[in-house]
């Protein structure tokens, strides 16, 4: 996508269209939020298939492999598609990533609220209509869907809500430099150092809005890759483990299949039979 920011409807006629379509595994470079009104979707993200009913939201972050096949309910379909580059609103961007990892959609019971997302969709389109687009009013409007969907969440998952202001702040920065260090192989400390902080209290944030200790989002940074490298291209494990800071390819093996749940070669031959299917 060469625009900073893009919104569309999907009707029938084009989910017809991409069912019929060579619809291929793929992934973005930029930002994804997909509002279902109406109809369903079947979507393969975080390496499973599920299927949701409308009224939800779906968010897929840049880099992640993903495949989406709208499908009619009642012969109808209404689906807002919003894509964005990552520094359009990069104040939010990183906290997104720690919202919908490993959990993208979101499937909405109050449908005053999903109304409303619906209305600051029809603003944000009329805005782009206009012969000068005002993009601080886009990234407005974007950022209040986003807390809208924030609030949903609390209510329905209340006990994981512990977000601080302080903590955010500190992990948005520790997501920053995991993306650009997550193939070396460094530890918790150097992260730690960089934020001018102990290992400890970055383990306590971490914990407290991911739920995950630091080596574990590192390693969890370090499987998405794998996974994307083996989806995506043809080089050895040996290759791929190196690519990622693991000099030896039993060790990367090892961490791998206690992640995964199998081996990397094994994990290949899965998702292949699964997208062919």
């Amino acid at each position: 996508m060469n625009e900073l920011f893009k919104i569309y409807q999907v009707d029938a006629k084009e989910a017809l269209r991409i069912q019929e379509s060579k619809n291929e595994m793929h992934q973005h470079d930029f930002e994804e939020l997909i509002i279902g009104v109406k109809g369903q979707v079947e979507h393969f993200i975080d390496f499973k298939t599920q299927t949701y009913s409308a009224p939800f939201v779906s968010f897929v972050t840049q880099g992640k492999n993903h495949r989406v096949k709208p499908l009619l309910q009642d012969n109808d379909i209404d689906f807002w598609v919003i894509r964005f580059k990552s520094e359009f609103i990069p104040e939010t961007t990183f906290q997104l990533y720690a919202h919908f990892h490993e959990n993208a959609t979101l499937t909405f019971f109050q449908p005053t609220c999903f109304s409303r997302l619906v209305i600051l969709c029809q603003m944000i389109q009329q805005e782009t209509q206009q012969s000068l687009v005002d993009y601080a009013v886009i990234k407005q409007l974007l950022s209040t869907i986003f807390i809208m969907i924030e609030s949903e969440r609390k209510k329905q998952f209340p006990d994981t809500q512990q977000q601080l202001k302080n903590q955010s702040t500190t992990f948005t920065s520790f997501l920053s430099i995991l993306e650009e260090n997550y193939r070396r192989p460094e530890g918790v400390n150097y992260y730690a150092e960089k934020l001018f902080m102990s290992a400890r209290n970055l383990n306590l944030i971490c914990q407290s809005i991911l739920q995950q200790s630091v080596s574990e989002i590192i390693e969890t940074r370090k499987l998405i890759e794998a996974k994307n490298l083996l989806l995506t291209t043809n080089k050895t494990i040996s290759a791929i483990g190196f690519e990622l800071g693991y000099q030896e390819k039993s060790y990367f093996t090892n961490v791998f299949k206690k992640k995964a749940g199998m081996t990397p070669s094994e994990f290949r031959n899965e998702i292949q039979k699964l997208i062919s299917e």
